[in-house]
């Protein structure tokens, strides 16, 4: 007998988005955390059409928002009937982020705003970005706070994504958790990892339940992240760790359908969503059409499709050439073609549930030069937020 969590709705407080008491309830606790070149509006919807929850955008940089770059504007760009509008901010500087803030406010462009804190790759991290941020207490609070003040007079609220902290020298989630829940944001999410582990070995969800504990007297949501790869994975952290929600990265890379089984999983269905090959096909077809709505080119559809294939066929007996030919399809008429060419067969739960995605081995973070230092001086650090990244 499978026994649901227990949770309270999440609840996103939205002024302007013309939504029933003027907020947002997540019917299934669940986000769906930003992925570079994978969360498009494409991907989203593919997303959103399996499942409850939040879908949050591909993170895009305060600075590349202020100044309007056409892609940065085309990552915020909400697919068909996309509510809430959620966006992700990645930025090194306070009076940055504001500007940006306040810019997708006045637009009227996002009804929910995610400060990235969680990124580990180098490129951020040795900006000062993402994962390396928490560490400098006054600058992560004077942003956060430039954000949520921005933010506040439009009824839209912000949250925060993080990491345990930059390596297991330097844990900061629990005073960064702390400093922003005093700032003012609706929840924090652990990604339950540090920076130098990047993607290997196990998250600790031992770390989601202290800061469960650590903000309690807060009242502020925690929502977990890492290793989720299943329903039931989903809400065992829930139930484990006392979460309120969790987030879901890596887990739904050609498996869409991960929204499909938590939801089931929270409401202790003993059904889970195993798509047989056919209904993955029709998947992957329909994910094609909304990627060449979202690019207007078919050419690169396909090839951001291209990435995906591997992913939507694993576990499944599909003969070597016609991978292949997945990994290289250039048009909608070919993807058609070859998508007939399958088989069906039934969902194969024992690898089609593993693990997938980035598996990156751990290594030492790229800082800037001094950033260690002292976690209160930022004046002498030079920092540049123009970079894309997550």
């Amino acid at each position: 007998m499978l026994t649901a969590p227990t949770f309270k709705p999440l609840r996103l407080p939205i002024a302007n988005g013309g939504f029933e008491n003027d907020e947002v309830v997540l019917s299934a606790p669940v986000v769906l955390a930003p992925m570079a070149g994978i969360t498009n509006s494409a991907f989203r919807t593919l997303c959103r059409e399996q499942g409850a929850g939040l879908f949050v955008s591909e993170m895009v940089t305060a600075r590349a928002l202020i100044e309007r770059h056409p892609e940065t504007m085309r990552l915020i760009t909400p697919g068909v009937g996309e509510t809430p509008r959620s966006v992700q901010l990645y930025a090194v500087d306070p009076t940055v982020v504001g500007l940006a803030v306040t810019l997708l406010m006045k637009e009227n462009l996002a009804d929910h705003i995610d400060l990235n804190f969680g990124c580990p790759v180098p490129k951020v991290t040795r900006r000062g970005g993402g994962a390396a941020l928490p560490y400098k207490r006054k600058l992560f609070e004077n942003i956060v706070g430039s954000a949520v003040k921005a933010a506040a007079p439009y009824g839209v609220p912000v949250t925060v994504k993080m990491r345990i902290g930059i390596d297991s020298d330097h844990l900061t989630y629990l005073e960064a958790a702390k400093s922003a829940a005093n700032q003012g944001v609706a929840w924090v999410a652990l990604h339950a990892r540090t920076a130098a582990q990047m993607y290997e070995g196990k998250a600790d969800w031992s770390a989601i339940t202290n800061l469960v504990e650590h903000l309690k007297p807060t009242g502020v949501p925690v929502l977990g992240n890492g290793d989720i790869w299943s329903g039931a994975d989903g809400a065992r952290m829930m139930a484990e760790t006392g979460c309120d929600g969790v987030v879901v990265g890596r887990g739904c890379l050609g498996r869409p359908w991960l929204f499909a089984d938590l939801v089931q999983a929270f409401e202790a269905s003993a059904a889970r969503s195993e798509p047989t090959l056919f209904q993955v096909r029709e998947i992957i077809s329909r994910h094609g059409q909304l990627l060449v709505d979202f690019f207007e080119s078919e050419g690169r559809a396909m090839r951001d499709l291209r990435k995906h294939m591997a992913w939507y066929l694993k576990g499944f007996s599909v003969a070597r050439e016609l991978r292949s030919r997945f990994g290289m399809v250039v048009s909608l008429s070919e993807l058609d073609y070859l998508l007939s060419q399958l088989e069906d067969q039934q969902y194969p739960a024992a690898i089609g549930d593993a693990p997938r995605g980035r598996t990156s081995h751990g290594r030492p973070v790229s800082l800037p030069d001094g950033w260690l230092n002292d976690p209160d001086e930022i004046a002498t650090i030079t920092i540049d937020d123009s970079v894309s990244g997550g």
